[in-house]
């Protein structure tokens, strides 16, 4: 059980960590990267965060990668 809780403990601190720079507002460039689709015209508004969600799967990948490896 030891694995598993020094695991739980990096993801925790992981999290706080990122946790902390979203609120310090270190993220403020997140969601507007040159392949985030955004469009507007009168009432209506379209999002499509193809970028960030490209750099969100790039970086659990490797996190996924980094627990699987050393734990």
């Amino acid at each position: 059980m030891k694995p598993v809780g020094l695991m739980l403990v990096v993801v925790g601190l992981g999290l706080v960590i990122v946790g902390l720079l979203v609120w310090a507002g270190a993220f403020s460039w997140f969601g507007r990267l040159p392949g985030d689709i955004r469009v507007e015209s009168g009432h209506t508004r379209f999002y499509a965060p193809l970028a960030s969600m490209l750099l969100i799967s790039v970086l659990l990948s490797l996190g996924a990668w980094v627990l699987r490896r050393f734990f």
